[in-house]
C-alpha cells in the first residue's frame, strides 16, 4: 500500500527539550506533553467568571477550564450526559443526516463537517431546536477561548442566552456543562472531518475511514495546543520550570515525535501509536469515543460521495 507523506502544518515546532518563549515554556516532545498533562502540577490558566447566561459564565461553569477542586465534578456531568447516546447509533444518525443534506444542498446553510455533528449531539441532549441550537452553538465557538474580539463576544452572550432558552429545564451547572460538549464539538470535530476529507483523496483506495482519522488526528490535528500553568516548581524534560510558569502543550508537534513515530511524517494505515490530540490524564476529552463516531458518519458518505463523483468523471 502507497502511503502518502503529509508536511507538518506551517507553524509546528519541531521536538525537542522545552524551550522558554515570550509566551512561557514550549513544550513539544511527546513525553513532555505526557507528563504536563497527567501532572497535577499543572493546571488550566483560571478563565474570569461573568454573569449568569453570558460566555463568561458558561467558559467559568465548564470542566474544560475549571480548577482542579471543580473539575471531577463538572466533568462527571458531561460524561453523565454522554452515557446515553451510542456511539453506533450516532454514527449511523450521522450517516443519515449527511446523505440528506447531500441530497438538497440548498435548505442547508452550514457544511455537512459542521452542521451534522452539531445537529446529531443536539438532538440527543434534548435541545428544543437542533437546527437553531447549532447557529447558536457556532456563534458561541467564535469566541469560546479567551481574548476573542469584543463583537464576537457580544455575539456569543446573546446565543449563550439563546441556548440556555432551548435546553431542558436543569440545574444551571449541568447546563453549561451540556452545552460544552456542544461546542467544543463545534470546531474540532468539522476540523476533523474537513481534513480526513482533504487528506482522503490522497489515502490509499480501500483504506478504513476508522484509520483515515486516527491518522488524520495525529498529522493535522484539528486542536493543535492546550495551555497549561504551573502551580508549582516542577522539572519537565530536564528543565526547571517556576510556579507560575505558562506552558504551551504542541499536540501538533507531539504527535510527529519521531521517538514514538518512527517515520514521522508517513502516513500509516495501521496503530501508529498513543496520540494526544484528545488530551491525556485526568482531563482527557471525555467524548473521544462520540466525536469519532460522528465523524465517521460524515467522512464514511462524503468519501463514498467523491468517489462516485471521481468515477463519474472517468467515464
Amino acid at each position: 500500500m502507497d502511503l502518502p507523506t503529509i508536511p507538518a502544518a506551517p507553524g509546528t515546532p519541531p521536538c525537542g527539550p522545552p524551550t522558554l518563549g515570550d509566551d512561557g515554556w514550549v513544550v513539544t516532545r511527546h513525553a513532555d506533553v505526557l507528563a504536563a498533562l497527567t501532572d497535577s502540577r499543572c493546571v488550566v490558566p483560571p478563565v474570569p467568571d461573568g454573569p449568569a447566561g453570558t460566555l463568561a459564565w458558561l467558559r467559568a461553569s465548564v470542566s474544560r477550564f475549571s480548577p482542579p477542586g471543580r473539575h471531577a465534578a463538572r466533568r462527571a456531568v458531561g460524561v453523565a450526559a454522554l452515557d446515553a447516546p451510542d456511539p453506533g447509533e450516532l454514527r449511523r444518525a450521522a450517516e443519515r443526516l449527511t446523505e440528506r443534506i447531500l441530497d438538497r444542498p440548498s435548505e442547508e446553510n452550514m457544511t455537512p463537517a459542521r452542521r451534522v455533528p452539531l445537529l446529531v449531539l443536539a438532538e440527543r441532549l434534548g435541545l428544543a431546536d437542533p437546527a437553531a441550537a447549532a447557529t447558536e452553538v457556532v456563534a458561541v465557538a467564535a469566541a469560546y477561548h479567551p481574548g476573542a474580539d469584543p463583537a464576537a463576544a457580544r455575539r456569543a452572550d446573546r446565543a449563550v442566552a439563546a441556548l440556555l432558552a432551548l435546553s431542558p429545564q436543569a440545574p444551571a451547572e449541568v447546563t453549561a456543562n451540556r452545552l460544552g460538549l456542544l461546542v467544543q464539538a463545534a470546531d474540532a470535530t468539522a476540523g476533523l472531518i474537513d481534513a480526513a476529507v482533504r487528506h482522503g483523496r490522497a489515502a490509499p483506495d480501500g483504506l478504513a475511514t476508522a484509520m483515515l482519522l486516527a491518522e488524520v488526528l495525529r498529522l493535522d490535528p484539528p486542536v493543535r495546543l492546550t495551555r497549561r500553568v504551573a502551580a508549582d516548581a516542577l522539572s519537565l524534560g530536564g528543565r526547571a520550570v517556576r510556579a507560575g510558569d505558562r506552558l504551551l502543550l504542541r499536540f501538533d508537534a507531539a504527535n510527529r515525535d519521531p521517538a514514538v513515530f518512527p517515520d514521522p511524517d508517513r502516513f500509516r494505515a495501521g496503530p501508529a501509536g498513543p496520540v494526544l490530540t484528545f488530551g491525556a490524564g485526568p482531563r482527557g476529552c471525555p467524548g473521544e469515543r462520540h466525536a469519532l463516531a460522528l465523524a465517521t458518519g460524515v467522512v464514511d458518505v462524503l468519501r463514498r460521495a467523491s468517489g462516485a463523483l471521481s468515477e463519474g468523471s472517468r467515464r
